[in-house]
């Protein structure tokens, strides 16, 4: 008999707690928190960093879900590659990504779709440490439940190549699309308030041209949904912007962190 090919925690016990008790706890307190908008989008920009400061962020693009009509059957995550550079996007060849929460399976007919994209492969290294992913589950599991999950690990990719992924999986309102992304790092309490207000007015305009590496970690799925957005006439809303200094440490030198959430033209 075949094993699945599992790929395990790798931040569990560190970015968010190994306890599936205490883990799913942390989960509802944070998501209880939240006012909710009217209606549940098609896709959210969240923040990746620890609970303890970035989890208070992402409970509030995640908390939207709860008014979804239509059950949600398949997630596209995408984030940035933090400990392996390359070319292009990376698939897993994982069965399941496994959390303290449970095991959550692996959509392999999209992901064989999406290997068709000449800039698309499978790296499993890219995948093995990263913690851009990995943090976004939880948050999934406990609003949703059961769904099929798309994990992308984005190299150095094109705003372009990144919006052809997304359309060639972007399905109907069964399938849901997170980007992951923290926002400035390391400047002080007031220049991250400037540089991250004026990355949230470039995320709701849509301007992905504004976006650097300084502003924005995950700058290239971020860019790539931007650019869909323009083209399929959506709208982007700021839920949420704030930093480290404002959930869980100093202000001398912070993270900064924003939730965002995208409608389809109606």
């Amino acid at each position: 008999m075949i094993q699945p090919r599992i790929r395990l925690p790798a931040v569990s016990g560190s970015f968010y707690p190994e306890d599936p008790s205490a883990l799913s706890a942390m989960v509802k307190n944070l998501l209880q928190l939240v006012t909710l908008e009217d209606r549940a989008p098609k896709a959210i920009i969240a923040p990746h960093a620890g609970y303890v400061y970035s989890g208070p962020i992402a409970a509030s693009g995640y908390a939207t879900l709860k008014n979804r009509e239509n059950p949600v059957e398949r997630v596209i995550l995408i984030g940035p590659s933090h400990r392996v550079g390359f070319d292009g996007l990376a698939l897993s060849s994982a069965d399941f990504y496994s959390t303290p929460l449970g095991d959550l399976s692996l959509d392999r007919g999209a992901l064989d779709l999406a290997l068709q994209l000449p800039f698309v492969e499978v790296r499993d290294e890219a995948h093995r440490n990263e913690h851009s992913l990995e943090v976004h589950l939880p948050f999934l599991q406990e609003i949703l439940g059961s769904f099929q999950l798309v994990p992308v690990v984005a190299g150095k990719a094109s705003a372009r190549q990144v919006a052809e992924l997304l359309n060639l999986l972007w399905g109907g309102p069964e399938t849901l699309i997170v980007i992951s992304s923290d926002l400035s790092h390391y400047h002080d309490y007031a220049t991250a308030r400037k540089m991250d207000t004026a990355t949230s007015e470039a995320i709701e305009s849509l301007n992905w041209q504004k976006l650097d590496e300084d502003t924005a970690c995950g700058r290239v799925p971020i860019s790539g949904l931007l650019y869909t957005a323009g083209i399929r006439g959506m709208r982007g809303i700021t839920l949420d912007q704030r930093n480290s200094g404002d959930t869980a440490g100093p202000r001398n030198r912070v993270v900064g962190y924003g939730a965002y959430i995208f409608f389809e033209k109606e």
